[in-house]
């Protein structure tokens, strides 16, 4: 498995209100995608993103970060034979990507995807 991308998920109680704030002053501009309950914003010049969340839509807790690996499959197989706690069991989701989450020793929730082919 190896990381091709790391976006911080900002926790926010209503997106729209949010959305100006990282759009018009912080300059993210470009929507990647928006599913009304998660949307990702990214600067034209730079390519740096955030992506501003509300509750989960499928998940059972909200992760921190979501981590773009090559191959899911085996960061998941990797994650259970270093037995960490799985928190949302690994899935094809309806948007387009395969994801699971995982608990970090620290506590912390990370969304591992890669997007489904």
């Amino acid at each position: 498995m190896r990381v091709t991308r790391i976006i911080a998920d900002l926790h926010v109680p209503d997106l729209p209100a949010a959305k100006s704030f990282y759009t018009d002053y912080l300059g993210l501009a470009d929507e990647e995608f928006n599913l009304g309950w998660v949307a990702r914003y990214t600067s034209p010049e730079t390519g740096t993103s955030v992506q501003l969340m509300t509750p989960d839509a499928t998940a059972p807790e909200d992760p921190v970060l979501s981590v773009t690996v090559d191959d899911v499959d085996a960061a998941h197989g990797e994650a259970v034979r270093r037995g960490f706690e799985i928190v949302h069991p690994l899935n094809t989701e309806e948007w387009g990507v395969r994801r699971f989450f995982v608990r970090a020793p620290d506590g912390n929730v990370l969304n591992i995807v890669q997007q489904h082919r």
